[in-house]
């Protein structure tokens, strides 16, 4: 039987905090710099954040892209900078493994904005499925491997405000360093350096 936890169990365990580095990145020189950064890693983490919509037929474009190393967290506001060409260049390359979860919703709210290719993406949904995991939630998935909560309670914020709050920033940056850690450890034998 395989592997499944509750959220009266997750309830129960430690919240989990991203403890690294966060770059808020809204033009397209520091989106230069930060992906000449970004792209000296194998692997990092992939996330995204869409402002909701409580209105039916109502589509919104992907607010902000995260993307992770293990200790550094660049987050890019394309409401506020368009899709810049380094990011999609980065997004593009099948050189450098991006972990993330649910990608198919991912690219698809993405190609709204730009179509591009992606390549060298990872979905943690596949892995954990060879791993007997039967949740295929980041917070459930967490929760079963490291026995930690991940905070929810961001993700209906406004992804679209002029200036992020801490607490959005924190939120954004620990969904995409997750995906990185969940990776690490159900695929321990890779090099990531």
């Amino acid at each position: 039987m395989g592997k499944s936890i509750t959220k009266e169990e997750i309830s129960g365990f430690e919240v989990e905090e991203f403890q690294g580095k966060i770059h808020v990145i809204d033009n397209l020189v520091d989106s230069e710099k930060a992906v000449h950064y970004l792209s000296q890693f194998k692997i990092l983490g992939f996330d995204t954040e869409t402002r909701p919509s409580f209105t039916r037929g109502l589509l919104r474009n992907v607010a902000l892209v995260q993307i992770s190393t293990f200790d550094t967290c660049f987050l890019f506001r394309l409401n506020g900078s368009g899709f810049p060409p380094s990011l999609i260049k980065l997004l593009s390359n099948p050189e450098i493994l991006k972990i993330g979860l649910s990608l198919r919703d991912d690219f698809l709210s993405m190609s709204r904005l730009l179509k591009f290719s992606p390549k060298g993406f990872v979905d943690i949904q596949k892995i954990v499925q060879k791993h007997d995991i039967e949740d295929l939630s980041l917070q459930k998935i967490y929760a079963i491997i490291f026995r930690k909560k991940i905070s929810k309670s961001q993700r209906l914020t406004n992804w679209e405000a002029e200036k992020l709050s801490e607490a959005q920033k924190k939120y954004a940056a620990l969904d995409a360093w997750a995906c990185l850690k969940i990776y690490e450890y159900l695929c321990p034998t890779k090099n990531y350096t």
